[in-house]
């Protein structure tokens, strides 16, 4: 069995920073891609950022520039560093990991104040 546990979620206001990490744990040989979604209250759940085992890295143009997706594939960890927040930042965050299926973290909420 696969787990995958984010952590670094919270309250800040706008402008302000977090960084977000997602530790998978459990039967794992190798992780392909990795990422995160997130969905606000109403919203449906959207793509976020992601990364391959290579490192390539793709985000969706409303944090362009503000979010950076990282890995420690020693570590089966998957990062997300969130700059300059945004009020419409706010959602709960949601990371996952390409095995043999895709495997789901919990979520961890971010707020973002104005």
């Amino acid at each position: 069995q696969v787990q995958l546990v984010e952590s670094g979620g919270g309250l800040v206001q706008a402008g302000g920073s977090l960084r977000l990490s997602c530790a998978a744990s459990g039967s794992i040989f190798s992780i392909n891609g990795m990422g995160w979604y997130r969905q606000a209250p109403g919203k449906q759940r959207e793509p976020v950022a992601s990364i391959t085992s290579s490192g390539s890295t793709d985000y969706a143009d409303s944090v362009k520039g503000r979010f950076t997706i990282s890995r420690d594939n020693a570590k089966n960890t998957v990062y997300l560093q969130m700059n300059s927040l945004k009020p419409e930042d706010t959602a709960v965050y949601y990371c996952y990991g390409i095995l043999t299926y895709t495997y789901w973290g919990r979520g961890t909420q971010v707020t973002v104040s104005s």
